[in-house]
C-alpha cells in the first residue's frame, strides 16, 4: 500500500488569512472585511476534509472510478 506524506491538520490563522488574500487577488475579488471570518471557517473545514482524504491510503492496485454521466 502507498501512504500520502503526513499534511498538517491546522493552519495558523495567519496562514489562512494569506490564502485568502492571495487567492482573492489572483481572481480580482474584493472580499470584504466582515466576510473574512466565515471564509476563513469555510476553508479550514475544507483543508481539514481534504486532508482526511489525502491520508486515505489506497492499495497500489486501485483503480479509477468509471466516468458517471446523467
Amino acid at each position: 500500500m502507498t501512504h500520502a506524506e503526513p499534511n498538517v491538520h491546522e493552519l495558523p490563522g495567519e496562514t489562512l488569512d494569506a490564502l485568502i488574500d492571495a487567492g482573492a487577488a489572483a481572481l480580482g475579488l474584493p472580499v470584504e472585511a466582515d466576510w473574512k471570518p466565515a471564509i476563513k471557517a469555510n476553508l479550514a473545514v475544507t483543508l481539514r476534509l481534504a486532508n482526511m482524504v489525502a491520508e486515505f491510503a489506497l492499495p497500489d492496485e486501485a483503480e479509477p472510478a468509471p466516468t458517471f454521466e446523467a
